[in-house]
């Protein structure tokens, strides 16, 4: 199995995330009229308005959301787009429980599913009827099952973007299977939801992934989490 399978599969359900959506109008605003355009009532032009100055945010102060963020739920379910480097589409279901526990599933096609169980990662192809055992602690993204996250402490923070849409955090973790991997956190400037990643695997290989869908309140099946005597020995050998 390809290290960048192991890189994006591990990196995927690690983030439960909130969808976009647009708040409803209010009741007292459903019925109003419409405004009279002034301009048009007196014959005189509408003084034009001047957009907002773009304001980026501090990195520190996008550090705190994220870490909020990540913290505010322990469960998460929903659907996934991958993109892998070379522009295959994937989808899939994604579950997580924090602390330690995800699992996902490839649809057909693809023939992966993935499981975590609060100590060890195993890669399971059923084509070819294999299944691979890593250690946690040897998977990008590890710090983001632990029960309570902290970026500038659980990894290394080498820069915060912001634009008017969009806030971007890349980290790097030196740890992972293969040497260094580094990954890009994209949230919704607004509403803080993260939108999607970008893993950058030890080779360099870059791995695009979104979420959809996704429901922080259902609790996933414990049994969708479960490794079987097969860990143990791949494991210590």
């Amino acid at each position: 199995m390809k290290r960048t399978t192991i890189v994006t599969a591990i990196s995927l359900a690690l983030t439960g995330a909130a969808p976009l959506y647009a708040e409803p109008a209010p009741a007292s605003q459903k019925n109003a009229k419409p405004a009279i355009d002034q301009s048009k009532a007196t014959g005189t032009p509408a003084t034009p308005v001047a957009p907002k100055s773009f304001v980026p945010m501090e990195p520190e102060g996008a550090i705190q959301k994220a870490n909020a963020y990540f913290n505010s739920a322990s469960s998460m379910t929903g659907d996934f787009v991958q993109i892998s480097p070379d522009g295959t589409r994937s989808e899939g279901k994604i579950y997580v429980q924090r602390p330690g526990k995800l699992r996902f599933e490839y649809n057909p096609p693809a023939t992966l599913e993935v499981v975590a169980d609060g100590l060890s990662v195993a890669v399971h192809d059923r084509k070819t009827a294999t299944k691979d055992v890593y250690f946690i602690s040897q998977t990008p993204l590890k710090f983001l099952l632990k029960d309570q996250i902290d970026l500038s402490r659980d990894v290394k923070v080498i820069e915060v973007n912001t634009t008017p849409d969009t806030v971007s955090i890349l980290v790097e973790d030196k740890a992972t299977f293969g040497g260094t991997s580094q990954i890009k956190l994209i949230f919704d400037s607004a509403t803080f939801a993260l939108k999607q990643w970008q893993v950058t695997d030890p080779q360099g290989y870059e791995t695009l992934v979104s979420l959809f869908n996704i429901d922080l309140s259902k609790k996933p099946d414990p049994r969708l989490f479960q490794l079987t005597q097969e860990r143990i020995s791949n494991t210590n050998n």
